[in-house]
């Protein structure tokens, strides 16, 4: 009767936890299990030793305890946790992950004082007593329990990390590929496991602050502006279908009310080219709202064709604001740099980019001039001639890098900067050149990373420990809506 009792036993704790009454994920009976769940091979071992000697019905126990160990071991690595918070799968994938590397590592210490206290305990003897006394065993069968635990739980540990691997914005293609080919090596594995349970750990205090504040905004139309909104980026890329220059914050902003346009103009045009494509958007924005005016939000070179679009091809009254990201309105030292280049060296260059993004719809590439506009000489006779419009409101935003590690992409440009400008910079263009108008000041995280010239539109969807972009630009349009633009 006793065994028959405990196979229902079993049985019921997975109806519950089934139907959610119970969770076998929770923090204590996670790390219960983790104890008791690797050493399965003895438990199996003593009911059929049992069966042998009594003759009664220990099968039932048997198979009680079979179906409970494989479905509490599925249960844990197909769902470490119940209560997504985020509503994103993919964070509630790799929080998965964090939870599953947490339980792997507790577990390991588990076992190996486990092992060490009755090991030691039976010194110099060939038959162990094991846990919990009720068998003893020879080394053949402890080797055997052994072999088993170290796959038990380096099944958790494999399949938290794989989970934080795929799925964690946090890492780039770089430091995926270290990771894979140092995970291997014996101590630096636990810094690497270490590495990755911080990274999905952080992603998932962001997102869910972030989902926090999307619920409170429910129903507010925090960015539903009196005027469409016109995003224009900058040099070398375009708006795309299918990867957007701006990352996630457009469909953010739409989901809080905003209407949201892309400037479409060339990414290798001149200033003046690329302004005369803005202004086709805004006639069709203006068009198809039956708005009077636009915002504009430019990123980097985006602001200057912006600037020449309301200053010199008479849009100031089709444009409530400006408002500009890490533009170099001062110009980029850089620039000066690649100007120290052989002409024709740097024409050979040019023609290549001009070459490649004419496949990808640019329709007057001139890479040769377009950088040229970027340089500090030409900025300031620009300045000059491309004066405010009294009826435009400007304001603008930089950030700053720390360091070289800041951006992997932006690393050398950034060591460059720092050697020619002596200036505290996003990787491209320095906090002085940044300021426009009504400067608002300078995005910077408090922690070692820093915020470049990438962060500033969210290309690498990435969510930064200590800094939400995304927050920011809904601040910045809900600000523009209280403008009463």
């Amino acid at each position: 009767m006793l065994y028959l009792l405990l196979f229902g036993f079993f049985i019921l704790l997975i109806f519950l936890d089934l139907f959610k009454k119970i969770d076998l994920t929770r923090p204590v009976a996670a790390m219960l299990y983790t104890l008791i769940a690797p050493h399965f091979p003895l438990y199996l071992l003593y009911l059929a030793s049992a069966l042998d000697r009594s003759g009664k019905m220990p099968l039932w126990t048997m198979t009680g305890v079979i179906l409970f160990h494989f479905y509490s071991t599925l249960r844990l690595h197909i769902t470490p946790f119940r209560h997504n918070r985020t509503t994103s799968r993919r964070i509630g994938i790799e929080y998965g992950g964090y939870l599953l590397l947490r339980l792997g590592c507790i577990g390991t210490v588990m076992q190996v004082l486990f092992y060490l206290f009755f090991y030691i305990g039976n010194a110099g003897s060939d038959m162990i007593k094991i846990f919990p006394y009720f068998i003893t065993l020879n080394r053949y069968y402890l080797t055997f329990d052994i072999i088993y635990t170290i796959i038990f739980i380096g099944l958790f540990l494999v399949n938290g990390a794989l989970r934080i691997l795929c799925t964690c914005y946090r890492l780039g293609i770089v430091k995926r590929i270290l990771i894979c080919l140092w995970m291997w090596i014996p101590v630096v594995n636990l810094f690497l496991l270490h590495a990755l349970s911080r990274a999905a750990r952080d992603e998932y205090a962001i997102a869910l602050e972030r989902h926090q504040s999307e619920t409170l905004r429910v129903g507010s139309d925090t960015c539903a502006t009196r005027y469409p909104i016109i995003m224009v980026h900058g040099i070398g890329f375009r708006d795309l279908k299918f990867f957007n220059y701006w990352g996630r914050m457009p469909r953010l902003l739409k989901q809080n009310g905003a209407t949201i346009y892309y400037g479409h103009q060339n990414a290798w045009g001149t200033i003046e080219d690329n302004a005369a494509r803005i202004a086709q958007t805004i006639d069709l924005a203006l068009s198809e709202t039956g708005a009077d005016k636009v915002n504009i939000i430019a990123h980097s070179k985006g602001g200057l064709d912006s600037r020449y679009l309301i200053s010199r091809m008479g849009y100031a009254d089709k444009v409530a604001s400006l408002t500009t990201m890490s533009t170099p309105h001062r110009g980029s030292a850089l620039i000066d740099l690649l100007n120290r280049l052989p002409d024709g060296c740097y024409r050979l260059i040019a023609g290549c980019f001009d070459k490649s993004f004419s496949k990808v719809g640019d329709e007057k590439p001139d890479c040769y001039h377009a950088s040229k506009q970027l340089a500090p000489a030409y900025c300031e006779t620009f300045n000059e001639q491309t004066p405010d419009s009294p009826s435009v409101y400007y304001q603008s935003y930089t950030s700053v890098m720390r360091g070289m590690l800041s951006d992997s992409l932006l690393s050398v440009p950034y060591l460059f900067m720092q050697l020619l400008c002596h200036e505290k910079n996003d990787g491209l263009v320095t906090v002085s050149s940044a300021k426009w108008g009504d400067f608002k000041g300078v995005f910077e995280n408090q922690k070692r990373r820093g915020l470049s010239h990438g962060d500033m539109i969210d290309l690498k969807r990435e969510d930064i420990r200590g800094f939400d972009i995304l927050e920011k630009y809904i601040q910045i349009v809900e600000d523009l809506k209280k403008r009463g633009f």
